[in-house]
């Protein structure tokens, strides 16, 4: 009996090894937190600066001009709020996961993080193309529920190479996606429940069950 105990606790440390090997376990809970805060932060800007009422669709008059052509200063705000939000959240998620990297005596650049940074992009680049073609036929209404479905699905795809759970947060963003795109109207309200709400609560769950 004591023999056969050895032989399974050998067996559960060469998994442990071999999943160290393959999978990027590094990936910090806080990480998703910080991505959530800022995501929401970029939210509640955006529905500021266009002073929505979320139980009509006008906020997409803000748009374009009455001639048809896109207002700049639209784009601009949403551009710089974007690309403000997703700086700030990789900034502070390779802060977090190194730190945590670190101290698992870990290299956060390794075979293992390079598979899960190809596996996430293709799905995330793929989709930023398709929103720019979303873009330019003026069906700006698809682009909150494009976004948070090709999210989903780069999640899925990458959770083979890291922590498993994060494919149930990208089974959660496809979900809000679908319905996105039935309730055009509220795109903002889907985009702050994506990028926000969920990556708190994924991160928080995620915090106190692998580092706490």
């Amino acid at each position: 009996m004591e023999e056969n105990k050895q032989h399974l606790e050998a067996l559960v440390e060469i998994r442990a090894m071999m999943e160290k090997s393959t999978k990027f376990i590094s990936l910090s809970g806080l990480s998703g937190v910080a991505a959530g805060v800022f995501g929401l932060i970029g939210a509640i800007a955006a529905y500021i600066y266009l002073e929505i009422d979320f139980s009509s669709d006008n906020y997409y008059d803000y748009a374009y001009r009455n001639d048809g052509t896109p207002d700049t200063n639209f784009f601009t705000f949403f551009f710089i709020n974007g690309l403000s939000v997703l700086t700030l959240a990789l900034t502070f998620g390779i802060y977090f996961t190194s730190r945590k990297a670190k101290k698992n005596n870990q290299k956060i650049w390794n075979s293992s993080s390079k598979r899960l940074l190809g596996n996430l992009l293709l799905p995330l680049i793929t989709g930023g193309v398709f929103c720019l073609i979303l873009f330019y036929h003026g069906l700006i209404g698809l682009i909150a529920p494009a976004t948070l479905i090709f999210y989903g699905l780069a999640l899925i795809n990458a959770g083979k190479y890291t922590l498993h759970d994060i494919q149930y947060l990208g089974v959660f963003e496809i979900i809000l996606g679908l319905f996105a795109s039935i309730y055009i109207g509220y795109g903002l309200l889907f985009w702050a429940l994506g990028f926000g709400v969920l990556h708190i609560i994924y991160g928080t769950l995620m915090y106190f069950k692998y580092e706490k």
